[in-house]
């Protein structure tokens, strides 16, 4: 399965998927010394952030969540990759500051097709993103 949308942050990351279907704040919403979803009633509360490509929607909250992605960059605990449906500044400005490579507008839409756990390969300059199948040797 492949993705194609915008390249936004240049490098390339894989692992684990984190899916959600709800926008994700930093500030507040993910702890930047441990990498965990904290945010009250957020579905992916406990989860953490490191190592995963993070799919959301959209950023939400204040613009210190740039600073809040630099922070699980120098923490040892940010996402390999994101792919968001629409990249507003906060998220755009903190994958840039932390070197994370970023797509969005990914088509077909991952949130519908990709699930928590699936592995995948984003590559950030390009813009596009592979569902690494089990057992597939080929890479992308």
């Amino acid at each position: 399965m492949k993705f194609i949308g915008r390249g936004l942050v240049d490098g390339e990351g894989s692992g684990p998927a984190l899916v959600s279907e709800e926008p994700i704040s930093f500030l507040g919403g993910v702890d930047p010394k441990t990498g965990l979803i904290i945010e009250r009633g957020h579905p992916l509360r406990g989860e953490s952030v490191k190592g995963r490509v993070l799919i959301f929607p959209r950023g939400k909250g204040s613009t210190v969540g740039s600073y809040v992605i630099y922070s699980l960059h120098v923490n040892g605990v940010s996402p390999a990759a994101f792919m968001v449906l629409e990249a507003e500044p906060i998220i755009l400005a903190g994958c840039a500051l932390a070197g994370i490579p970023l797509m969005d507008r990914p088509k077909p839409n991952p949130i519908e097709i990709v699930k928590t756990g699936d592995v995948l390969y984003v590559n950030g300059r390009r813009g596009e993103a592979w569902r690494i199948d089990e057992g597939d040797s080929t890479s992308p």
